[in-house]
């Protein structure tokens, strides 16, 4: 506002000709109120301010002054100081939470957008056009339908060797309700994060996967055979569904680009290099990002049941199972080793029966058969296996036989020996 210019809003504009028709008694006070959507009280004192200082009296009285509510100028220099040292590559969103969390700022998320654009530290996105895709309802439990995914990445920025994350996600909360990480994306890796998900939140109703090997047999001559991880979830009644899309398990594929930001910053910020710590750290940080991001489900019932297997079932359950043949000696390899039953009364009922070996990710295997566990022995390199016929008589026969072939060291068969009568007539001539 110049000296003889008086600058006004639309609003003000319109304030100003209702004021001149209250003046001139064209209206009434409560018609003026309902018209500036103002109170009685409020048309009073602007009415008065019109009648001291006419047209200027209904233009705002803080234009060109600094708001009552504006931080001070230290507060955004402070603020931009600690992201410029600290946050640099953070979104404004994260950047102030960290600013709230570790440091006591209160200032908003669009405040910190516009600082940090203004001082070059943010360039906004422009939002693409996005394919349409058919939006699949929340299953209204928690528990009901969980997404799995492995999400590879450099998540320590170089401090140690890229691996994977593993991933469960609630499909009705969209809550983490599994993390871990793995040198890659694996059997082991999901087995060992099964476990952890079984042991704090029970069984859920089904998992929901992509059509990785790990998860189906892709092979067409192979169709329908199970995985080592479908063969578990078999046992643990849990249903397993494959998309055929990344978009239909959109929710995992979303959380892990979240958790390919924040995750790698949290790791930072907490000064953690390798997978033990991580996966140590992963707990708190489950529970402070379900917090922020989770919703209510539909329906407050939880789908998840108990396991009814006990502790050293689940181990058996969630490890590699193969299939090997007995010999007649009851044995059989496995990793090139040669291992051999003992202790079985019944050895012949076992003879060229299939065992089912359990291999856990550590510790040695274990022997089962028909749903019990036989006791076995590792033959070292070279070792013959015992053979289980009545081992005393045979080694009893075999000193009887030595004995009387050491009676007869020069024993040559007698003319009429079917050997002799049997050979040919020019062999036979040979004979002395």
């Amino acid at each position: 506002m110049t000296e003889g210019v008086l600058t006004m809003s639309h609003q003000e504009v319109d304030r100003l000709k209702i004021m001149q028709s209250l003046s001139d008694k064209h209206i009434k006070q409560a018609e003026a109120a309902v018209q500036l959507g103002l109170s009685v009280r409020q048309v009073k004192r602007l009415q008065k301010r019109y009648r001291e200082h006419g047209a200027r009296g209904v233009v705002s009285g803080h234009r060109g002054r600094r708001a009552n509510n504006a931080l001070a100028e230290g507060v955004r220099h402070a603020a931009l100081t600690l992201v410029r040292e600290h946050y640099h590559d953070f979104g404004p969103t994260l950047a102030r939470e960290k600013l709230t969390e570790r440091h006591g700022f209160t200032f908003s998320v669009e405040t910190l957008r516009q600082w940090m654009i203004a001082d070059g530290l943010w360039v906004g996105k422009s939002r693409k056009a996005a394919k349409v895709h058919p939006r699949r309802p929340r299953r209204p439990c928690r528990g009901e339908l969980v997404q799995l995914d492995g999400s590879p990445h450099d998540w320590f920025e170089g401090r140690a060797p890229r691996c994977t994350l593993m991933v469960f996600i609630d499909d009705a909360t969209s809550a983490l309700l599994a993390l871990r990480f793995g040198p890659a994306e694996t059997t082991q890796a999901y087995m060992e994060t099964l476990h952890g998900y079984l042991a704090t939140h029970g069984r859920p109703v089904a998992l929901y996967s992509d059509r990785h090997s790990i998860f189906r047999v892709n092979h067409k001559d192979h169709e329908g055979e199970l995985t080592q991880f479908s063969r578990a979830l078999k046992t643990l009644d849990i249903q397993a569904i494959h998309a055929r899309t990344p978009q239909a398990k959109g929710r995992v594929e979303r959380a892990n680009q979240t958790l390919q930001d924040r995750l790698v910053k949290e790791l930072r910020l907490n000064a953690i290099e390798d997978m033990d710590s991580a996966n140590a750290f992963l707990p708190a940080f489950m529970a402070a990002f379900n917090a922020r991001f989770a919703s209510e489900a539909q329906n407050p019932h939880d789908a998840h049941r108990p396991v009814l297997h006990n502790a050293q079932e689940l181990e058996l359950i969630l490890a590699l199972h193969h299939t090997r043949t007995l010999s007649k000696n009851l044995a059989f390899q496995f990793r090139n080793h040669e291992y051999q039953l003992h202790g079985q009364d019944q050895g012949d009922r076992l003879r060229g029966a299939q065992v089912t070996i359990i291999e856990p990710f550590e510790g040695e295997p274990t022997v089962m058969h028909q749903g019990n566990i036989l006791p076995y022995r590792r033959l070292s390199e070279g070792e013959p296996s015992i053979p289980l016929d009545d081992e005393k008589s045979i080694h009893h026969t075999l000193e009887q036989a030595k004995l009387a072939q050491a009676c007869r060291p020069n024993y040559k068969p007698s003319p009429d020996h079917p050997w002799r009568k049997g050979a040919p007539s020019h062999r036979s001539s040979a004979l002395p």
